[in-house]
């Protein structure tokens, strides 16, 4: 029984990759809807596979190797490919279409980094992989209930140069706070309890006021990447939040 218990976090991950997956053959469908639904969900396997690791005391050096090879996936081509996409139909010249894909190659190194980086045990340098999905994500699932928004993406350089500032901030050395709990306890969580109560009212008002989920996710990554700097500008520690 025990050495089941062992693969359950495995059998998570193995989830999160297949969500990826599945999130970049409906972008080929032109279901940016779907695909975006999907990362959201590989973004939830990706916290429980973690969760369950700890709760059962199950980790190896195999489902480290196996939940950054699935982030790669998830996290790495599937938001590259929706913005490709996106861009695909504007693009003015061929070599710039191609250029979102490098959002995938900057994510391998970000997770390549992370593995051999001690640094990063109780928080981040540089925007992590998810948070950088989560945001390519929603601002292209945005454009499924905004042909504005969409016009505005598909305009000659904008998709270009957040492909580049984007995988610039994900080998960067900017310090983000984690949203891995340090127990339950307020004290020691403060800031992560802070972002998430911050999040949901931020969420909540969006929606309640008619707008799209997309812009609501943007605004919360946003939330996010504002907080770590004010952190930051401030002097806290984050090892200690």
């Amino acid at each position: 029984m025990k050495r089941i218990l062992l693969h359950i976090p495995n059998a998570i991950t193995s989830l999160n990759l297949l969500c990826g997956a599945l999130g970049i053959a409906f972008v080929f469908r032109d279901r940016q809807d779907i695909a975006f639904w999907l990362l959201i969900t590989a973004s939830v396997f990706d916290f429980l596979d973690g969760f369950a690791a700890r709760l059962l005391n199950a980790y190896s050096t195999v489902g480290k190797e196996l939940d950054s090879l699935a982030d790669a996936i998830s996290f790495g081509l599937l938001p590259a490919f929706m913005l490709y996409a996106v861009y695909l139909p504007a693009a003015p010249r061929l070599w710039l279409t191609f250029l979102p894909l490098i959002v995938a190659v900057f994510t391998a190194i970000r997770l390549a980094k992370f593995n051999v980086d001690d640094r990063q045990a109780e928080s981040f340098l540089g925007l992590p992989s998810p948070a950088s999905a989560l945001l390519i994500a929603s601002a292209v699932f945005y454009t499924t209930g905004n042909p504005s928004w969409k016009e505005f993406m598909q305009t000659t350089w904008f998709i270009p140069t957040i492909s580049v500032v984007i995988s610039y901030l994900l080998i960067s050395e900017l310090p983000m706070f984690s949203l891995k709990f340090q127990g339950f306890s307020f004290g020691r969580n403060k800031v992560r309890y802070s972002f998430l109560v911050l999040c949901l009212v931020l969420v909540i008002t969006l929606l309640a006021t008619g707008n799209h989920p997309g812009l609501a996710m943007m605004g919360c990554i946003c939330l996010y990447m504002v907080m770590s700097g004010i952190l930051r500008i401030s002097g806290h520690h984050y090892h200690s939040s």
